[in-house]
């Protein structure tokens, strides 16, 4: 029994080491590269990796996909060990990130690869990882909440002309009341929470004032109800049906999802469809809400510089080579290959057409943003369904925020 025993803990170090060392990239030679991206975009990801390593790099890189990456981020910097040489994370996490201390700057990075620079990429990708005045991050993509429409739909109820200036206002949804097939929706509820910031945006709003958390407000209280006379007319998919799969069966005009969601669509036989702007209570303003896939360094003292310069000889490549990325449905962020020919081949080149669609990118970069989209997703449903009292629910979810960033500060001894 005490040899067992000691076995067992002997293969229990052995194996904790092993992943010790895969995590951290102990292979001095080696860049560990952690990713959130799981399904299709990780295998995407795994392609331009495999690529970069059969240019013979001096530094090679492992694409390691961590679907819980953010928790395992929190692990990782606490004890100091095992933390990936690179990593990618998402825009809103860049704030708190900095002013936690859990990045570095790119300063070495950049300074080796003068074509790493803001010139070169879409500028609310690049903008989102400088934090006064330090760059921390290098964009990957920008993806965005879009609008897909059904061709033929549109064509049958006669409302192809809600396209000709590429904003599908409110109004011109409501037009089409009484008009449908019993079955048939004007547009689901795909994604509804940034639908919703979308408005606040449309709206001249913001979700923060003198750095609070601005939830419980008139601007946010109007982006509902405008949301909410759509659904009140019965154009908007049924409560707790899966609105995403109805358009995709052809019986939804309008679905309000992701960028991301092309490839899909394209793979179902007979799906009509093409891509426009989110929805607006006026054709004068659109917002398209979106998010950015950063490429980021978490801080790690034994790092060397070395490997710093390797990190930048990969982000180059990307720079220059990310094509395979728009196949994953993602807005490219770098301006060499989005101004390519090919990259018009993609449907979500559209958001890239002229500089009005650019802007209409918006990326959120308040500390606080993720409590509050967490409240918005949390509430919106039952909100827009007239479920819930709308200003009681206001309060409930400014509350909410309120709460959530206490916890934190308390967490962090603040």
């Amino acid at each position: 029994m005490k040899r067992k025993t000691i076995s067992l803990i002997l293969l229990t170090a052995i194996f904790s080491a092993l992943l010790s060392a895969c995590g951290s990239g102990s292979d001095k030679n080696t860049i560990v590269f952690w990713t959130p991206l799981t399904g299709d975009d990780g295998a995407y990801m795994d392609q331009i990796v495999k690529e970069y390593n059969a240019t013979n790099p001096e530094f090679k890189v492992k694409h390691v996909i961590t679907s819980d990456m953010y928790t395992k981020i929190s692990t990782v910097i606490n004890s100091g060990k095992g933390v990936p040489d690179l990593a990618i994370i998402h825009a809103d996490r860049v704030p708190g990130f900095v002013k936690q201390g859990v990045l570095e700057p790119l300063t070495g990075v950049l300074s080796a690869q003068p074509e790493l620079k803001q010139d070169n990429y879409l500028p609310q990708a690049w903008s989102t990882g400088t934090i006064d005045g330090t760059q921390y991050t290098v964009p990957l993509d920008i993806h965005s909440n879009v609008m897909y429409y059904n061709k033929d739909l549109l064509k049958k109820y006669n409302a192809e002309s809600f396209l000709d200036d590429n904003v599908v206002t409110i109004d011109e949804m409501l037009s089409l009341q009484g008009k449908l097939d019993e079955g048939d929706y004007v547009v689901n509820d795909a994604l509804l929470g940034w639908v919703i910031l979308a408005q606040v945006q449309n709206l001249g709003g913001d979700i923060q004032q003198d750095g609070k958390p601005a939830v419980n407000t008139e601007v946010m209280k109007k982006a509902f109800e405008n949301v909410k006379k759509i659904a009140d007319a019965g154009l908007m998919t049924p409560f707790g049906e899966d609105g995403y799969l109805m358009f995709q069966g052809g019986h939804v005009l309008f679905s309000t999802d992701g960028t991301w969601s092309s490839t899909a669509h394209a793979k179902v036989e007979g799906l009509n469809f093409g891509v426009t702007n989110i929805y607006s209570p006026t054709p004068d303003k659109f917002t398209n809400r979106a998010s950015s896939h950063l490429f980021a360094m978490l801080t790690n003292e034994k790092r060397t510089d070395e490997k710093e310069q390797g990190i930048g000889a990969f982000l180059e490549f990307i720079r220059q080579n990310s094509m395979e990325w728009a196949k994953a449905g993602q807005i490219v962020a770098s301006k060499q290959v989005i101004e390519s020919p090919e990259y018009k081949n993609y449907i979500q080149s559209f958001f890239t057409s002229d500089e009005k669609e650019i802007e209409s990118l918006y990326i959120y970069t308040y500390e606080h943003y993720p409590y509050i989209a967490e409240a918005v997703d949390t509430y919106c449903a039952d909100i827009v369904r007239g479920n819930v009292d709308l200003d009681e629910t206001l309060a409930t979810m400014q509350k909410f925020v309120e709460d959530k960033i206490a916890e934190n500060n308390k967490a962090a001894g603040q």
